[in-house]
């Protein structure tokens, strides 16, 4: 349990430094919950990505280019993949 604590917190790291619409407080906290899960929900780095778009699109209103949600969504996969193989 504490190791998946921590590769989520890695997740929250990597997603508030993201900051996609460039808003310096935060303020995603929402979507960052909703894209933990979809990680632990996916494994294609395709269907993450049009998942993350999907979330901050309807937060927010606005779409995110979907080669920076790819971008994300490899950054993502690698900590969770790293995390599986990990003992």
């Amino acid at each position: 349990m504490r190791k998946e604590l921590q590769t989520n917190l890695q997740y929250v790291d990597v997603l508030n430094e993201w900051d996609p619409f460039r808003l310096t407080s935060g303020g995603y906290d929402t979507e960052i919950a909703d894209t933990i899960q979809a990680i632990h929900e996916l494994d294609d780095c395709d269907e993450l990505a049009r998942k993350i778009q999907s979330i901050y699109e309807f937060s927010f209103e606005k779409v995110i280019p979907l080669e920076d949600c790819v971008k994300i969504a490899k950054e993502l996969l690698i900590i969770k993949a790293n995390d599986s193989c990990s003992i």
